[in-house]
């Protein structure tokens, strides 16, 4: 006899409401050329990322505006709540019961991807962005939200202002906190937006590992690679480089 299945659980893993109507918020789940405005950071292997994961390997219903990835349990959802907002939500069918407390890199992409589509409609809606993005293992024991100072951010909604990274002084909103990440926005990077997300300390990794995603809009060639510059030297000084992933 074979064991009977376990009941599967619809768990919703982010859902943000964003000021855009649901036909713009599907197109930008369905065009390579907008979904590249909001998901993952700047790379040589993006695009191929975008139509591996978003065209080649998902299942869209355009009637329910609901795009199923192929192989895993997990769904992008667009609702319209109204002519000029809608919520876009990633739902993953799974096992009942509680599971939530193990740290997942899928999940943790899916929370920061929706907050960046989000924040890319909410504030540059048709802007080409810019990224920078770090990857790796900390010197010592911390992590950067620690060392950045959000660990314990304030609301989202709120203001905030105080040195951050290599900058002595920045400002902007905290944009998101969630479990295991936060982003807060950036008025001196023309309004972007940073991402800083920590996976905790583990057998394999006993410091645990960080990520940091920066988007940049309308900086000149010349402040974008100061930007780089600037974090680039703080980064090396605090963390060991590895691609996410990797050992």
């Amino acid at each position: 006899m074979t064991e009977a299945a376990q009941p599967m659980e619809d768990h919703v893993l982010v859902e943000v409401t964003v000021p855009a109507p649901a036909d713009a918020v599907w197109a930008a789940l369905r065009d390579p050329q907008k979904i590249k405005n909001w998901f993952g950071w700047d790379a040589d292997s993006l695009k191929d990322e975008i139509d591996f994961i978003f065209i080649t390997h998902a299942s869209a219903d355009d009637e329910k505006r609901v795009v199923t990835f192929v192989g895993v349990n997990d769904r992008y959802e667009v609702e319209a709540t109204g002519d000029a907002t809608s919520v876009v939500r990633v739902v993953r069918s799974a096992p009942a019961g509680e599971w939530s407390d193990v740290f997942d890199g899928m999940i943790e992409g899916w929370i920061s991807f929706t907050w960046q589509l989000a924040f890319a409609f909410a504030r540059h809606e048709g802007e080409a962005r810019r990224t920078l993005f770090f990857s790796g293992l900390p010197r010592e024991d911390r992590l950067a939200r620690s060392l950045l100072g959000l660990d314990a951010a304030p609301a989202a909604g709120e203001p905030w202002s105080g040195p951050l990274g290599p900058h002595t002084t920045a400002s902007g909103q905290i944009w998101f906190t969630a479990r295991h990440q936060t982003g807060v926005t950036v008025d001196a990077w023309g309004d972007g937006l940073l991402v800083v997300l920590d996976q905790p300390p583990s057998e394999k990794r006993p410091r645990g590992t960080t990520m940091i995603t920066l988007t940049t809009y309308g900086l000149s060639e010349t402040a974008f690679a100061d930007l780089q510059s600037l974090w680039q030297g703080w980064w090396d000084e605090r963390f060991e480089t590895v691609a996410p992933g990797c050992d």
